[in-house]
């Protein structure tokens, strides 16, 4: 499937509860790669998610975007486009015109906004 912005992805696992909106802070495992299949960072098979406000400017416009509507335990991959994993400064192992494939699972929505 694909969104109007350009992004790709697929739901590998269906959540359970409510779903994810702007405004919240949630908790993720992440794994991020190259196509090629070049693992950039993972945190997925720790004990530590990573903690993330929904349109807070934490994450890129790509993970941002995938978060909304996605329910605890879901887990989704998307092809990201470069333009939609823009950063200000990229860490060394990731070139700045790069796709990306990054795997989130919601582990855990903290608290609801008003």
């Amino acid at each position: 499937m694909s969104t109007p912005s350009g992004l790709q992805y697929k739901r590998i696992m269906k959540g359970t509860g409510v779903k994810a909106k702007t405004g919240q802070e949630i908790l993720l495992f992440e794994t991020t790669r190259y196509r090629n299949g070049t693992i950039l960072y993972s945190n997925e098979g720790t004990t530590t998610p990573v903690k993330v406000l929904i349109g807070g400017n934490q994450a890129t416009l790509a993970v941002d975007e995938a978060l909304v509507g996605m329910k605890v335990g879901e887990v989704k991959e998307i092809i990201a486009p470069p333009y939609l994993v823009k950063r200000k400064d990229y860490p060394p192992n990731v070139h700045p015109d790069s796709t990306l494939v990054i795997k989130l699972i919601l582990h855990k929505i903290l608290w609801q906004p008003l």
